[in-house]
């Protein structure tokens, strides 16, 4: 059986990954998650983090990078309503 090889054009070119450097992170000098992870930070505001910074830049499932911003800053600020609700003793998800 013959390998696949670039070389003989039976392998298609590889994708920017989009799992180890996405595009929405590269843009900055460091990515979103080694600032969390290095300074260990909780899941919410790491969450809030990394929602904020990727605003704007990460279409996925919406027509247009307006309403794709929209809906990071609507899940950031879901994190922060939350972690309210916890520090004043209510019901987490409470709205």
């Amino acid at each position: 059986m013959k390998r696949l090889t670039r070389e003989n054009k039976k392998m298609p070119k590889a994708k920017p990954d989009e799992v180890v450097e996405p595009v929405h992170y590269a843009r900055w000098p460091i990515e979103p998650v080694t600032m969390i992870m290095t300074n260990e930070l909780e899941f919410w505001r790491g969450n809030i983090i990394k929602y904020v910074t990727r605003a704007g830049y990460k279409k996925g499932s919406y027509e247009t990078l307006r309403e794709a911003q929209i809906a990071d800053l609507l899940k950031a600020r879901r994190y922060i309503d939350m972690r309210i609700n916890q520090l004043e003793g209510r019901d987490i998800v409470a709205e």
